[in-house]
């Protein structure tokens, strides 16, 4: 017996698509929470020794918290060659601006601190606060995209053509349902990076990170509200129309596919779904209430609580449907047609099964280890050691 046979095709596609979820959830979760604090680095620390409690607050972690995102990236790759394609075509230059974000913050965290000087410290401040808001912005922005539908199509031998001249890929992304979409995930990662500075910082840096991550609980709560309205009477939705095989090859054009009215009929179908809107929902009024109670480590995972259910809605929401398309609906990608092999796909769960606990066990066990708050007096008194 073939060993990948035994977990059927149409099985192993789901199980993929959740764990593509969790990757995505768990970069959200974890560097969700770094950009949060470069965001709010200018507005929660006002002194040079403020500012380096706040940077080194997430200091330790911010290059393993990355690992979750070279993860998700890879998945993709791995397992949805053809949403990879299509992506990282379509959105280039949206996708090399975040590279570029990233690549400026680790630099920006190892030359802020070398030299005693104002400026030269200021402005690797401001490039901080910029590869914290910047992604945090634009992975929205590419979500509601998603949403909207994304205009390319196959050829007959499956070339994918993303429709429009190169700087339409970049300037086309910003419409306006899209840009609530940015807004609701900079907001959802400002109030993430509040709850992490109220646990790990004391003080003013702590005192006004509650003041703006509350603010920043309340857009995200509002935004997402509206995006859901938004959703329901102004953007169409996508089914797959007739007969369809969940197990067969992975060939976008074998699928026809049309437009509905609504991306919510899902809730009808599937009205268990709701939970995730509502831990959305829910999730961020609690981390509103934790910041001004002044609670600390519930106010964080409440928080994550937001970003899971907020994170969740989307997928559910659309499942099957990983990318549509808007100018032609039969190209559209959906889970039963854009994985990888069956073969691959078994091989690479057997992988993940095997070092994912690993990954979890060891990043439980850092975090373990660098417990504790960070205080002004721990950065003075090891001032060449730290950020």
């Amino acid at each position: 017996m073939i060993l990948h046979t035994l977990i059927d095709y149409d099985v192993l596609r789901v199980i993929w698509w959740g764990l593509l979820g969790v990757l995505l959830i768990g970069f959200a979760m974890t560097d969700g929470f770094d950009m949060g604090v470069g965001t709010l680095l200018p507005f929660v620390a006002k002194t040079d020794a403020e500012r380096r409690v706040a940077i080194n607050t997430v200091g330790p972690v911010w290059e393993g918290n990355q690992v979750w995102f070279i993860l998700g990236g890879g998945a993709i790759f791995a397992a949805w060659p053809p949403l990879y394609a299509v992506s990282f075509s379509g959105f280039y230059l949206a996708m090399f601006v975040v590279l570029a974000a990233f690549i400026v913050r680790p630099v920006a965290f190892k030359y802020r601190s070398k030299r005693d000087d104002v400026r030269w410290r200021t402005r690797w401040d401001w490039a901080l606060f910029a590869s914290g808001a910047i992604p945090a912005l634009l992975f929205g922005v590419a979500v509601g995209n998603v949403i909207q539908g994304v205009p390319f199509h196959f050829t007959d031998d499956l070339h994918s053509i993303y429709e429009g001249a190169w700087y339409t890929k970049f300037i086309g992304l910003l419409d306006p349902f899209s840009l609530l979409a940015g807004v609701v995930s900079l907001s959802m990662l400002v109030m993430h990076g509040g709850a992490w500075l109220t646990l790990k910082a004391e003080g003013n840096v702590r005192d006004r990170a509650r003041r703006f991550g509350s603010i920043a609980a309340l857009v995200a709560v509002a935004a997402y509200a509206l995006a859901g309205v938004w959703m329901a009477v102004g953007i169409d939705g996508y089914r797959i129309a007739g007969d369809y095989v969940t197990s067969g090859p992975s060939n976008p054009l074998h699928f026809e596919v049309e437009k509905t009215a609504s991306w919510l009929t899902s809730y009808s179908d599937r009205p268990w779904i709701a939970i995730a809107p509502v831990m959305g929902i829910v999730g961020g009024l609690l981390t509103f209430a934790g910041l001004r109670a002044g609670r600390e480590i519930s106010t964080l995972l409440v928080s994550k609580m937001a970003i899971l259910g907020v994170i969740s809605s989307v997928g559910l929401t659309m499942f099957p449907f990983i990318m549509p398309s808007s100018s032609d609906p039969g190209s559209s990608l959906t889970v039963w047609n854009s994985s990888s092999s069956h073969l691959t796909l078994f091989v690479m769960l057997v992988a993940t099964v095997i070092f994912m606990p690993l990954i979890l066990v060891y990043t439980a066990w850092v975090y373990k280890v660098l417990w504790g708050k960070v205080t002004e007096d721990d950065v003075t008194d090891n001032s060449h050691s730290v950020y």
